[in-house]
């Protein structure tokens, strides 16, 4: 049995509550002979004391020596389990629980059985492994909109319904609590919330589990906070101050809950004399506490929890504690970039010297090899801080050494990024990428366990994981010379220069990857994707443009068919940059202006394809691979002074080079699956603009491949949806709607025409994922998703996310949308153009929109780019 390791989040805010089903642990027969009986008592004494080791001991030297009784040793095992949960052995933890399991089944024992189920499935949360943990508390993932907690149909012999089936409230309440953590960790704070508050209900009587149930409720009202300021940040940058006020109070207000959350836990705790819960709850309540700028309460919670740690058995919980407490000396800020590399305020250092020291001390006792990585990882970032580099490597070097030894690569990674930045700062180059290089290497094995599994990571991707890609590509960069001052290369040179470029290019694609990960919260966008060399020339015409934001500058990297690669440094800061590029968009969208004024256009051409002119003589494809900001705007409406760029090469995206399907089109038995919404919706209380152009687009589409269907309005709702991929193989789905790109996949979504409550029905990206890949006959991925009229945000780089990894989110092999909403005949007679040309063998899909967008820019009445240049082929464009 393979265990992954566990996924250990930056703050204690984010640590699982445990909803033990033994108040107490479980004594054996007092039948049995006194020296047995005494062993298993000393164990439960020692156990009790926080001596996790000896009652181990204890107890598996009364196994050893047990006469042949199931029941009573089964009891041990338990007791086992629990214990080697506490010193960070959750493989043999598992082990133990699987034997207990067994057991329980045999003997038809079901309270027992569930009880046992939901322990187990507690620790595989904790290691980061939701969806088996939810595999042995439900059966099956509880989906958003989760219906009434009495109609949520859970299998047989999961945990929750043979809690129901022998009427044992108490497992019942355990089960739905360790529900709710698993699907917090899922990221579906929503259904973990109604989990966790009915969980609080049957448990009224039981303290116990009241303190853990207000503590994962504390934690899942935080994580909707932190959604909601993010959604404020990113109002924020398209300058939207109303939406972005809106976002902040309902951040504030969920922060507010899990106040009072994390308090009612924290009363709970005290009066059952509970330090391990009173420690959780002032410790998690710390950062809600700064972001609602109660600043002076935020310190009296770190002063408490300081004198609580004191009274804590030597644990992994007071090793983690102690390190979380010496972060949190560092106040949470809503607005203020953060990462993890920020130092403490030089007056602050001592406490956190201290606070580490004992975190050492303690990993260092209970022989936890993990633990103690983290402690000493912590305190060679204290060194770091100090500018002590001897001592910053030494210490840092002893944590690889303890994340090594203990298989910890969730910790390994942090500990050679740290090595890199602490030789960089030395002048030492070469050696710091040589350790960068293993941070990424590193990561890239664990990468999504720690993406997919845990969405509570994706609050700190920005602060743990994108700045080791950014950094390793950024010193790489300082190792090549930029066209503009190039000097003729030797053999050598060009050799390492080479395999310099494999690597900054590796890494760019690398963070590509993670960043959808991180965005769509699973790992569907490595299993889709058909990873190719990065010098395997899958189409000799197309030549792939890299951009890569740096704070001062923006590397442009060209990768010719012939795997030779060049590079452009563009001096422009990151705010500028934006600025520039949110200027061109909204040129590019003022429909009424009578004559388009190129000047922006030709800015960013100058900056992305005129230094590489001479190069793309024979390349009639441009597939760009863009970062941040860059992915809101539309490349084929680069200007070079004469003509826009699509009207020289066709122009294609991808989110990521090992992401693109490079099978050819296949264009047999094509036939397209056509929904659309031609009346006005109601959405969210507003009600959209009719499309009225989307009857003749939709029927110019099915009449130009034949065998395909049409549902619009009422007939384009989910049941239908699903009723013709159950039926039918459609290579294509054409989806004529209104639709929006937001900062996460919940805010993602299309409008369809069935009516609930009142409102059109959204159906989110996930949501449309998870309908083509279950109920589609397709044995392989769709060939082309389309979706007009739907739009990201102007200058929200992570609303973009969405729209880049559409097409791998969704199972599709390309996919063809808008980056904002043409309510005009422009579409209708692109995408009937667009279909026709896709019929031509001779044609790749990416030539397929470029003669149809020649077509409109021919027409006078759609020459401004604001009608074709929207149309953003993503994912392979062969």
């Amino acid at each position: 049995m393979r265990i992954r390791h566990p996924i250990r989040p930056l703050l204690a805010i984010l640590y699982l509550s445990s909803f033990l089903l033994c108040l107490g642990l479980n004594q054996v027969s007092t039948a049995q002979t006194p020296t047995i009986t005494q062993l298993v008592q000393q164990g439960v004494d020692r156990y009790q004391k926080g001596d996790y080791k000896t009652a181990v001991a204890r107890w598996r030297t009364a196994l050893e020596v047990y006469p042949n009784d199931p029941a009573n040793v089964v009891i041990i095992q338990e007791n086992l389990a629990r214990a080697q949960q506490q010193l960070g052995k959750s493989d043999a933890a598992i082990e133990q629980w699987e034997q207990v399991t067994a057991y329980y089944r045999q003997t038809k024992d079901l309270k027992s059985l569930g009880h046992s189920l939901t322990e187990q499935a507690q620790i595989y949360s904790r290691l980061g492994q939701s969806r088996k943990s939810i595999a042995l508390l439900c059966g099956q993932e509880v989906h958003h909109r989760l219906p009434k907690i009495e109609q949520l149909a859970c299998l047989p012999d999961s945990a929750l319904q043979i809690a129901r089936a022998v009427n044992d409230k108490k497992g019942e309440a355990a089960a739905l609590g360790s529900l709710g953590d698993a699907q917090r960790l899922l990221g579906d704070y929503e259904s973990a919330t109604t989990l966790l508050k009915t969980s609080l209900e049957l448990a009224s009587d039981l303290p116990a589990y009241r303190i853990a149930a207000q503590h994962s409720l504390g934690i899942a009202y935080s994580s909707l906070a932190q959604v909601n300021y993010r959604r404020a940040e990113s109002a924020n940058q398209r300058g939207d101050s109303q939406e972005e006020d809106r976002f902040m109070i309902i951040g504030k207000k969920h922060d507010e809950n899990a106040l009072q959350s994390f308090r009612q836990g924290l009363e709970l705790a005290r009066s059952q004399k509970d330090i391990a819960g009173e420690l959780r709850s002032l410790i998690s309540a710390i950062p809600a506490y700064y972001r609602t700028d109660k600043t002076s309460t935020a310190m009296e919670a770190h002063q408490k929890a300081k004198e609580v740690l004191a009274e804590v058995p030597d644990s992994q919980q007071r090793v983690y504690a102690a390190i979380d407490l010496a972060r949190l000396l560092k106040p949470v800020a809503t607005k203020e970039p953060s990462s993890r590399s920020d130092c403490l305020k030089s007056a602050l250092l001592p406490q956190a010297e201290t606070l580490l020291k004992q975190a050492v001390d303690t990993a260092q006792k209970l022989e936890d090899q993990r633990a103690a990585s983290f402690a000493l990882g912590e305190q060679g970032h204290l060194q770091e801080c100090r500018g002590n580099v001897p001592q910053a490597l030494q210490l840092t070097n002893q944590a690889r050494l303890a994340a090594d030894h203990s298989k910890a690569s969730d910790s390994l990674y942090l500990w050679e990024w740290q090595t890199g930045r602490i030789l960089r700062k030395q002048g030492r180059n070469e050696a710091a990428i040589a350790a960068y290089q293993r941070a990424v290497t590193t990561l890239e094995a664990i990468r999504s366990d720690i993406l997919s599994a845990n969405r509570d990571l994706q609050f700190d991707f920005r602060d743990t994981i994108e700045p080791i890609y950014r950094q390793l590509v950024a010193l790489r960069l300082e190792q090549e010379q930029p066209i503009q001052i190039k000097a003729i290369p030797t053999k050598a040179e060009e050799f390492k220069s080479e395999e310099n470029f494999k690597g900054i290019v590796g890494a760019i694609d690398s963070l590509r990857l993670a960043e959808l990960q991180n965005y769509f919260g699973n790992d569907c966008v490595i299993t889709v994707a058909n990873p190719t060399s990065q010098n395997q020339a899958v189409d000799p015409t197309a030549a792939i443009i890299n951009t890569f934001i740096l704070d001062n500058q923006t590397a442009v990297i060209l990768s010719l068919p012939n795997g030779q690669k060049k590079y452009f440094l563009h001096k422009i800061t990151r705010q500028e940059l934006t600025n520039q590029i949110n200027a061109f968009r909204q040129g590019l969208q003022r429909f009424r202006d009578p004559v388009y004024k190129p000047q922006d256009a030709q800015e960013v051409y100058r900056w992305l394809i005129e230094p590489f002119v001479n190069d793309l003589k024979q390349i009639k494809t441009l597939v760009f691979v863009q970062d941040g900001i860059l992915r809101s705007v539309p490349m084929a409406a680069l200007h070079d002074g004469k003509q826009f760029l699509i009207q020289q090469y066709a122009v294609a995206t991808t989110p990521s080079r090992s992401a693109i399907d490079v099978k050819p089109f296949n264009r047999s038995g094509l036939r397209v699956l056509a929904l659309g919404l031609t009346e006005a919706p109601l959405v969210d209380k507003k009600r959209l603009p009719a499309l009225q152009k989307v009857g003749p687009e939709l029927r110019g589409v099915i009449g130009k491949i034949p065998g395909s269907k049409l549902l619009k309005d009422p007939q384009f709702n989910r049941d239908a949806m699903e009723k013709e991929l159950s039926q039918t193989v459609y290579p294509i789905i054409h989806l004529a709607t209104h639709g929006k790109f937001g900062t996460d996949p919940d805010d993602t979504y299309i409008v369809t025409g069935e009516i609930v409550a009142g409102e059109n029905r959204k159906l989110t990206l996930t949501e449309l994922d998870r309908l083509i890949r279950e109920k589609t006959r397709n044995r392989e991925p769709l060939e082309l998703l389309t979706l007009t009229a739907c739009e990201t945000a102007v200058g929200d780089d992570r609303s973009t996310l969405g729209l880049a990894g559409v097409a791998i989110q969704a199972g599709a092999r390309s996919a063809l949308a808008s980056l904002w909403s043409i309510n005009d005949p422009a579409t209708a007679q692109l995408a009937p153009d667009f279909y026709a040309k896709l019929l031509d063998t001779k044609l790749s899909k990416a030539q397929a929109l470029q003669f149809a967008q020649k077509a409109l820019i021919g027409d006078a009445n759609f020459f401004h780019p604001a009608y074709w240049s929207p149309f953003v082929l993503v994912g392979n464009w062969q």
